[in-house]
């Protein structure tokens, strides 16, 4: 009964951070891309106070579709990165398999879909759809990849496949070991985070944000928090996955030295594939949705099928 009291309040401390640490860094780097852009940029807390701000405020319903849709979108996210090992931290030990992850992050990704469709804005619905199409473009390389890394690695626990990567340094990311593979998972991050030039979903110019358009007060702000803990997933996913995640956490004389390093390596890492995607995102255009897909099973895809062939049949990278 402690053990599980003790995992809980880790869980809630992980989801905690989840929040803080990625507003701060969305904040900050709306910052750096508006001195990139020659703007001066709003101040680095912005996030919080236009989250606050809209919590404080009525929404109004389209339903109970709608309504529901939204608690189930947050509780699905939230409930994915308190399972989420941070620093080498594992909070249900043995429950951190990848494919948890996808089946709890897909809960939350249906509750938004359905919460928008049940908006009835026509806006929101062509968004939905194209999410889900643009999901299924990116999807696939992506799970090639990681199943050719599950194969090499022999687990599919995300915690087991960040420490192999910390037996022999840099050297055993698989950064290194699977350099198309991690092309092709930076590739597919953009789309998932949508970033262009994968914006089709969202496209504010051209359908006013998409599944976003109808949302308002305690509902808008409930799914800004909602992006902020997807955005954490998805780069602390491709963090573990390819960049060697967090020095796991030894107790004993050298725990403050080592604790410290592995949450600053991790932070770093973090930071440095969140800051580049948003500049890169910056410098490009939008893609109309046919050709994110047409580009997704053409580029992608060739390169996880022959990054999955050079594990399978040669045993590189493993």
């Amino acid at each position: 009964m402690i053990t599980i009291i003790i995992s809980i309040l880790i869980a809630l401390g992980i989801l905690v951070f989840a929040f803080l640490w990625q507003t701060t860094l969305s904040g900050i780097t709306r910052k750096i891309v508006g001195r990139y852009q020659k703007r001066y940029g709003p101040r680095f807390y912005q996030n919080f106070r236009d989250i606050f701000k809209a919590l404080s405020k009525r929404g109004i319903t389209h339903g109970w579709v709608y309504s529901f849709g939204v608690i189930m979108a947050v509780g699905g996210i939230m409930a994915t990165v308190m399972f989420l090992p941070l620093f080498g931290i594992v909070p249900f030990p043995g429950v951190d398999n990848f494919f948890i992850y996808v089946y709890l992050f897909a809960v939350g990704m249906l509750g938004m879909a359905m919460s928008a469709v049940g908006s009835g804005n026509p806006l929101a619905g062509i968004g939905v759809m194209r999410a889900l199409t643009q999901m299924v473009g990116y999807e696939v390389p992506f799970m090639i990849v990681v199943l050719a890394m599950i194969y090499g690695h022999g687990t599919s626990s995300l915690s087991e496949l960040a420490a192999i990567q910390q037996t022999s340094g840099f050297l055993s990311w698989n950064l290194v070991k699977m350099p198309i593979g991690t092309i092709v998972g930076f590739i597919c991050l953009l789309g998932m985070l949508g970033k262009k030039p994968f914006e089709t979903f969202i496209a504010p110019a051209e359908i006013a944000s998409g599944p976003m358009v109808e949302y308002g007060g305690k509902q808008l702000g409930m799914l800004m928090i909602m992006h902020e803990l997807a955005t954490f997933i998805e780069i602390s996913l491709f963090v573990n996955l390819f960049l060697g995640g967090a020095t796991p956490i030894v107790f004993g004389e050298t725990t403050v030295l080592v604790g410290l390093s592995s949450v600053v390596g991790f932070l770093l890492k973090y930071s440095i594939v969140y800051i580049v995607s948003a500049l890169i995102s910056n410098a490009l255009g939008r893609f109309k949705i046919d050709q994110v897909i047409k580009y997704f099973y053409k580029v992608p895809i060739v390169l996880a099928i022959i990054q999955a062939l050079i594990v399978v049949f040669l045993g590189w990278g493993v």
